[in-house]
């Protein structure tokens, strides 16, 4: 992390878990242990449903909350979706656009990725957007070439102005709740990757101002050593932030 030029943020992805009660109990639980942190941004996307009991909770703390995805469009005949001028309204700061798991299991492309990223940000959320390669790909050794078109591809239409609003998260998919984690070195050298290309597209101011988290598997036992990688500005964290020792472990380990 360089926390004189950006950001750190931990970023809690709820996925499909807990009910607005259940909501309730796990907050109180991370508010009374680090919702007056300064060091770092905690950021908890929830599911829909309990976002306004999530925002009620979190006022007058240091959490903020987010939103796990947005529709493109800003109102219209979309049964079953959610706006970002909806999720503004309810109190969201944040929204994660892009996730594998909207990927691969809904079929999002990188031109929705795209849309969305732009809806957000038209909107006033950040948004979080999530690029990584899949285990073949890495196999195959073209991960730095997966992450430049994946990025490239959310961004386009992006303008300096607003990329200081964007927050870019690399979650290898071969990660992402299996367990299994990247090494330090091999997340270290995509975020330095996705920071040289966004130097290269905005400018080194805007390159050293982006905040891009790490979002594979980051744990209390592998946190300290990922987060104190100089390109590693947090986590998007999925597990772990369903337990409020587990993301208070994090939370702490992003304080050096």
């Amino acid at each position: 992390m360089n926390t004189r030029y950006r950001k750190t943020i931990i970023a809690g992805n709820w996925k499909m878990n807990k009910t607005p009660t259940e909501a309730k109990s796990l907050i109180n639980e991370i508010k009374n242990s680090v919702g007056r942190v300064r060091w770092c941004e905690v950021v908890l996307c929830v599911p829909y449903i309990a976002i306004p009991t999530a925002v009620k909770l979190a006022k007058g703390s240091r959490i903020v909350i987010g939103a796990q995805n947005v529709h493109h469009e800003a109102s219209g005949a979309y049964t079953g979706e959610i706006s970002a001028a909806m999720l503004k309204d309810a109190g969201c700061k944040y929204v994660i656009v892009g996730h594998s798991e909207r990927r691969q299991y809904f079929g999002e492309t990188d031109a929705q990725v795209n849309a969305k990223t732009k809806a957000a940000l038209a909107a006033g959320l950040r948004p979080i957007v999530c690029i990584g390669e899949t285990l073949a790909e890495r196999e195959a050794g073209i991960t730095l070439d997966v992450i430049t078109l994946q990025l490239h591809a959310a961004l386009s239409g992006v303008d300096a102005d607003s990329i200081r609003k964007v927050v870019i998260a690399y979650e290898p998919v071969w990660a992402i709740g299996t367990g299994k984690t990247a090494t330090t070195e091999q997340a270290a050298e995509v975020n330095n990757h996705i920071r040289t290309l966004i130097r290269k597209r905005y400018g080194a101011k805007y390159g050293r101002a982006i905040s891009i988290l790490y979002g594979g598997s980051m744990n209390p036992s592998n946190a300290h050593e990922l987060l104190a990688q100089l390109d590693i500005d947090g986590g998007l964290i999925g597990g772990a932030s369903l337990k409020s020792d587990d993301l208070t472990a994090i939370v702490k380990a992003s304080a050096q």
